[in-house]
């Protein structure tokens, strides 16, 4: 089985295609939003350098979000095309299980997106018997709350995404030890962890078309608040 698996629910761009014994080739971009410009040429690169066509790709993977609203647009938009253009299933990933995925660690992951105003995106997972498990669903809050939820833990908690930049004095503050930060090759989206994820649900009988897939927001885009504003 091959996958080609895009991310563009942030800052960073990323795709990827992969079997299922290794990557056979990634393409991350982590300079500016400018995901409708660059997403398909990097496609094209990845796929013209590995001597493939879109007939041979099985799964399409893409981010569901949170993240941006124009950026998970933009990704979502292409894989339904791709696949629905050569007929293929689809599946989406939630951009914060992927973010987990990134950290091969037995125990806590909590990823932590900037969502602005001292809230992030964040979800709770644990690794148990090498399965990825979501012990918190995906949501929005203040990272004052997250810091409180995590401190019940007994375990250490390794963090990831590109919140810890934003909040790593604060979360080394009040949790210490406890707090262990992901190193930053691991705190950026990677099609590669986004498709294999995908892949290990595909083989646990997962199944969505293009049709059906949609972004998972969190939150109101800034159009949408202003509107009731006025």
């Amino acid at each position: 089985m091959k996958v080609l698996a895009i991310d563009t629910s942030s800052m960073v761009a990323t795709c990827a295609v992969l079997d299922e014994e290794k990557v056979l080739g990634e393409y991350n971009l982590n300079q500016d939003m400018t995901h409708s410009e660059r997403l398909i040429p990097m496609i094209k690169v990845i796929m013209d350098s590995l001597n493939l066509k879109i007939e041979e790709i099985d799964l399409f993977a893409g981010a569901v979000g949170p993240g941006s609203f124009t950026g998970l647009r933009i990704g979502l938009a292409t894989i339904k095309s791709l696949a629905h253009v050569v007929d293929k299933p689809v599946l989406g990933i939630s951009t914060l299980e992927a973010l987990a995925f990134n950290i091969p660690f037995g125990g806590i992951v909590v990823p932590i997106m900037d969502a602005r105003r001292n809230r992030v995106f964040t979800g709770i997972y644990q690794w148990e018997n090498g399965i990825l498990i979501n012990r918190f669903e995906p949501t929005i809050m203040e990272i004052d709350e997250l810091i409180e939820k995590v401190q019940s833990f007994e375990e250490k908690v390794v963090f990831n995404g590109d919140g810890t930049a934003i909040y790593k004095d604060s979360i080394s503050e009040k949790l210490g030890s406890k707090a262990i930060f992901a190193p930053i090759h691991l705190n950026g989206a990677r099609a590669s962890s986004l498709g294999e994820l995908a892949m290990l649900k595909w083989n646990r009988g997962q199944r969505e078309n293009y049709f059906d897939l949609v972004p998972e927001y969190l939150r109101e885009s800034q159009a949408q608040r202003e509107y009731k504003k006025r």
